[in-house]
């Protein structure tokens, strides 16, 4: 019985003892990992908007983004973030999203997209992908860049190539799961532009 106790007493102490290692290690990584995802995301909101001189974030309010995406036929998207893009002289030019589509074959796409007032996607920057390599992986060599610089409501995948629309993009051969995530991820993001942030409204 008293060996029993003791071993009792010695595996309760290691367990203590690891919890409070485990806190403390959490508590001297927790502020240099949130700073390396603001640096991230920082990074990413220049590749979508390069001429903008700082970022803002104020008011977003998640709920709303997700109820008119829900309402919208975008249930699968997240609108995670919005910034707004701002010149030098405070003006608005336009917004950085941060969208999450849960569509993607190895899991979830997480991109920013930037998006001038007037409704020109800027372009898109990947923050999270894990697609096949060598297929839906191709996302951002084939993808992305084919956003850049359009002007539209929604865009919609040609397969096998010949995309001419101002709407149009041609899909990765052989990902066609890929290439449908990205772009209804784009489409919500244009979604919640057009309804909340178009001509450079205020979104709070």
């Amino acid at each position: 019985m008293k060996s029993m106790y003791r071993d009792a007493a010695i595996l309760f102490a290691i367990t203590l003892i690891a919890g409070v290692l485990l806190g403390g290690v959490y508590q001297v990584t927790k502020e240099p990992i949130a700073r390396q995802e603001a640096l991230k995301l920082e990074q990413a909101c220049r590749e979508v908007f390069e001429d903008a001189a700082s970022f803002e974030t104020e008011g977003f309010d998640v709920e709303k983004a997700a109820s008119i995406l829900s309402e919208n036929g975008f249930a699968a998207q997240e609108i995670e973030d919005c910034q707004t893009a701002l010149d030098g002289d405070g003006k608005t030019v336009g917004y950085v999203l941060t969208v999450n589509t849960h569509e993607g074959y190895g899991g979830d796409i997480r991109f920013t997209m930037g998006i001038r007032t007037d409704g020109t996607l800027n372009g898109l920057s990947l923050l999270e992908i894990s697609e096949t390599p060598g297929l839906g992986m191709r996302a951002g060599e084939v993808l992305v860049p084919q956003f850049a610089g359009r002007r539209t409501d929604a865009f919609v995948y040609v397969k096998g190539g010949g995309a001419a629309g101002e709407n149009e993009i041609d899909a990765i051969s052989g990902a066609t799961i890929t290439t449908n995530a990205v772009t209804n991820g784009v489409n919500a993001g244009l979604c919640y532009f057009a309804q909340a942030l178009e001509g450079g409204a205020d979104h709070e």
